[in-house]
C-alpha cells in the first residue's frame, strides 16, 4: 500500500466521494480513509432519509457525471406550496412559471451514496477502510495520518489533508478546531407516507407552532415526510403507536393528499445548527458536515456541502496544474474565505427560516402570514425566494 500520497481525504461518505470523483482525472496521488465499511453504511438507518436536490446541485452533479447514473431514481418537483398552520398566509413556487423543469428534485441518500461509492470502486481510487483517523500533526511539507486498523497500526502523509468525516468529525476534533451550536430544541421525525390522492410532483411545506412539516415526492402517491418537531413532543409520538402517530401527523398536514399511510419505519434525529469556526488548520480542511450542519427546514445541507466540494476540487486541480503546493497555508485560507459568503447566505437564511416560522408570537405570526400572502403575488420576491429553493443565490 502506498504510503505517501498528494491528497488524503477522511470520509467516505457522499462529500469525501464527490470529490475523489471529481478529481480522479488529474494524476493525484490520492485514498480515502473510512471508518465504515461498504456493508455498515449501506445499512445505516441514514440511508432513509430523503434528500432534496436543488436545481444548482443537479448542475453540478451533471458535470460530475453522476446524475446520469441516479436520474432514474430521483422524483422532479415541479411545485412548492408553503403554508402557515391555523393561519392565511401561503405562497406557491412553480417551476414552469420560473421557466426551468424542475426547482428540484427528491432521492434517498442510500440511492446516491451507493452509486457514488461504487464510481469510487470502478475509477480505482484507494481506499483505506475500515480504518480510524486517531492523530493528525502538520509540518512543513506534509500532514502525518495516524491511523488504527483493527489491531494494527498505520502512518501515512499527504500534502493535504481533507475532513469530510460528517458532524461527529475526528478530523475536526483533532485538529482543535472549535464549532458554534444553536439548540433547536427540536428533533426531526422522518418516515414514508401513502396518499389517497396524487402529490402531482409538489414539494409541501407547512410550518407549525412546533416545527415546519416538508412531505416531498419521491414516488407515485407517496411521499417522504420531514416532520420537526420539540424534543418532547418528538419523544412522546415515537413512544406512541403507528396510530397514534399517523393521526398527529393528519391533523397537521390537512387533507390536501387526502388520507395519508405509514409505508416506512418512523425514525427520529435530533436538530441543531453547527458551524465550525474555521475551516483551514495546517495542511488540513474540512468540508461538508463536518463544518456546517444545518436544520432540514430549506433543504440545504447537501446542496451546501457539495458547493464546498465542487469549490475545492476545482482549486485543487489548477493548483496541481500548476506544480504548486496544495497545503500552503494562504492558497488555503483564500479556499476558506471564498465560500464565507455562500455559508454565511446559506446558514442565515436557514437559520432565520427556523426561528420566525417556529414562534407564535402573535405579532410576528401575523407579520409572517402577510409576508406570505404578499409573496404569493410579488413576481420578483417570489423570484428570489425560488432562486433560494434551487440553490442558486449567492452563486
Amino acid at each position: 500500500m502506498q504510503q505517501e500520497y498528494d491528497l488524503v481525504i477522511v470520509g467516505g461518505g457522499l462529500a469525501g466521494n464527490c470529490l475523489a470523483l471529481a478529481l480522479k482525472d488529474t494524476g493525484l496521488r490520492m485514498a480515502i480513509v473510512e471508518a465504515n465499511t461498504r456493508e455498515q453504511l449501506y445499512d445505516s438507518s441514514a440511508g432513509d432519509r430523503a434528500l432534496a436536490l436543488a436545481a444548482g446541485t443537479v448542475m453540478m452533479l451533471n458535470e460530475l457525471n453522476i446524475w446520469q447514473g441516479i436520474s432514474h431514481a430521483a422524483t422532479p418537483i415541479k411545485q412548492i406550496h408553503i403554508s402557515d398552520q391555523g393561519h392565511f398566509g401561503k405562497t406557491r413556487l412553480s417551476a414552469q412559471k420560473e421557466g426551468v423543469e424542475a426547482l428540484g428534485y427528491v432521492i434517498s441518500a442510500r440511492d446516491i451514496e451507493t452509486y457514488v461509492a461504487d464510481r469510487v470502486v470502478d475509477a480505482g481510487i484507494e481506499l483505506i477502510s475500515p480504518a480510524r483517523v486517531v492523530g493528525l500533526m502538520s509540518g512543513d511539507n506534509a500532514v502525518c495520518v495516524s491511523l488504527k486498523q483493527g489491531n494494527d497500526s498505520l502512518n501515512i502523509s499527504a500534502s493535504l489533508l481533507v475532513g469530510a468525516d460528517g458532524g461527529l468529525s475526528s478530523v475536526r476534533q483533532l485538529l482543535d478546531i472549535t464549532r458554534q451550536t444553536t439548540e433547536y430544541g427540536q428533533t426531526a421525525l422522518v418516515t414514508t407516507v401513502k396518499s389517497t390522492l396524487p402529490h402531482k410532483n409538489t414539494a409541501f411545506e407547512r410550518f407549525t407552532a412546533s416545527g415546519p412539516l416538508a412531505l416531498l415526492p419521491i414516488a407515485k402517491n407517496q411521499c417522504a415526510v420531514v416532520w420537526t418537531r420539540t424534543t418532547e413532543d418528538a419523544n412522546a409520538l415515537m413512544l406512541g403507536s403507528d396510530a397514534d402517530f399517523l393521526a398527529e401527523l393528519q391533523q397537521c398536514f390537512g387533507f390536501k393528499l387526502g388520507a395519508l399511510s405509514l409505508t416506512a419505519p418512523r425514525r427520529a434525529f435530533p436538530l441543531s445548527l453547527i458551524r465550525a469556526d474555521k475551516m483551514v488548520t495546517g495542511r488540513a480542511v474540512i468540508i461538508g458536515n463536518a463544518v456546517h450542519q444545518l436544520h432540514p427546514v430549506a433543504g440545504q445541507g447537501f446542496n451546501l456541502g457539495l458547493r464546498d466540494v465542487v469549490s475545492l476540487s476545482g482549486v485543487l486541480a489548477k493548483r496541481h496544474e500548476q506544480g504548486k503546493d496544495m497545503g500552503d497555508a494562504d492558497f488555503l485560507n483564500d479556499y476558506a474565505l471564498s465560500r464565507k459568503k455562500d455559508h454565511d447566505l446559506t446558514i442565515g437564511f436557514t437559520d432565520a427560516v427556523v426561528k420566525i416560522f417556529s414562534n407564535e408570537w402573535l405579532a410576528l405570526a401575523l407579520a409572517r402570514n402577510i409576508g406570505l400572502a404578499l409573496l404569493d403575488h410579488i413576481p420578483a420576491a417570489k423570484t428570489l425566494l425560488t432562486r433560494h429553493a434551487m440553490g442558486l443565490v449567492g452563486q
